[in-house]
């Protein structure tokens, strides 16, 4: 299917917020069908299976597959949707412009010998930085200046259109305002059924983003990861080992993703990723404002997301929530960051107001 009318998959897709509820035991059927694609394609009897650990909408296993260790990552969506060979062609864009990204073994998002998509990824020992996070153990300053040179280096790639990409490396959408656009009517209607806003607070928002329409024009995109998380990095206490999950990414705007950082972080966190940031390459026009005009953006897309997928009901197991707190703390922070941005954007705040 075409992803041009999606914002971003997990809340967009026709079947919204599909993997994202807590599953038990990876499906049998389908471990037993992967085994038999993974035979022929690597044409070898000796592959071994266990479940992995994964976060995301897809479904994942560790693997040994002639001796190689592998990771991998099934998309079995209704939709039948074949992204994953556009995120397989990205991740290798990525590592060339000198950011480490696992390695594509293999990858078949045609669905032709089993009904499900699969990517069969270099696998990496190291757990992601939120297990070091969560523990309070990350070297926090380190890796968020690590984190602001990581993006600087990937924005190097530029590629024709906006949005989310087609098999041509070319955006969706011919302008950003299109692509910035998508949805977000439907996104605050969401956020008001569920009464997550109250209809004037929606209002608000959307008047706000209207009263900055001039800060969304402009020619040319830049690579965006578009899900920049501390669980989408793997790594030990002090060192990034790789950034992994392109499967969102956009041509998009150069501040997307260190206001993605911001959905997250505090201010501390901020001005050293945007210090790594710097030491790669300077600061956009406007950065400030679109900062804040992005920060809203995602945080309207990751307050969809929790709505829907029920996460202000899980307890601090949960990767997102914060060890000795509750669904409701994470419910909470939503609605600040959300308001804290629409003041950001209002007034062209520094940084300084996501202080804890």
């Amino acid at each position: 299917m075409s992803r041009r009318d999606i914002y971003y998959w997990k809340c967009d897709r026709p079947a919204a917020f599909h993997g994202t509820q807590t599953r038990g035991v990876a499906d049998a059927k389908i471990e037993q069908q992967l085994r038999e694609v993974l035979q022929r394609h690597f044409v070898t009897q000796v592959v071994e299976l266990s479940a992995g650990i994964g976060q995301g909408n897809h479904l994942t296993w560790n693997a040994s597959v002639a001796g190689q260790s592998m990771f991998l990552r099934v998309e079995n969506g209704p939709e039948k949707d074949g992204h994953l060979a556009i995120e397989s062609a990205l991740l290798d864009r990525v590592r060339e412009a000198g950011v480490i990204t696992p390695r594509v073994f293999a990858c078949d998002a045609t669905r032709s010998h089993v009904p499900f998509a699969w990517q069969a990824l270099e696998r990496i020992s190291e757990p992601d930085l939120n297990h070091w996070f969560k523990q309070g153990r990350l070297d926090v300053p380190r890796i968020a200046f690590g984190i602001g040179a990581a993006v600087a280096h990937w924005q190097q790639i530029t590629l024709p259109g906006f949005g989310i990409m087609n098999e041509s490396m070319c955006g969706y959408h011919a302008t950003y305002t299109d692509y910035f656009h998508l949805r977000l009517d439907h996104h605050l209607a969401f956020l008001v059924t569920r009464a997550f806003l109250t209809q004037s607070q929606a209002d608000e928002i959307l008047a706000e983003i209207e009263n900055h329409q001039s800060l969304l024009q402009f020619d040319t995109g830049c690579f965006v990861h578009k899900d920049l998380a501390l669980w989408n990095i793997l790594g030990s206490e002090t060192q990034i080992e790789a950034f992994i999950d392109f499967d969102d990414a956009i041509s998009g705007d150069p501040m997307d993703d260190l206001s993605l950082l911001a959905c997250f972080h505090d201010d501390a966190f901020l001005r050293r990723a945007f210090e790594g940031y710097q030491s790669i390459r300077s600061l956009p026009a406007n950065h400030l404002r679109r900062f804040w005009l992005h920060l809203l953006r995602n945080m309207i897309v990751k307050a969809v997301i929790r709505v829907g997928a029920g996460y202000f009901d899980r307890d601090d197991g949960f990767f997102l929530i914060s060890p000795g707190t509750s669904g409701q703390s994470l419910r909470d922070f939503t609605h600040s960051r959300l308001n804290l941005a629409l003041q950001g954007l209002r007034n062209s705040s520094n940084i300084n107001i996501l202080r804890p």
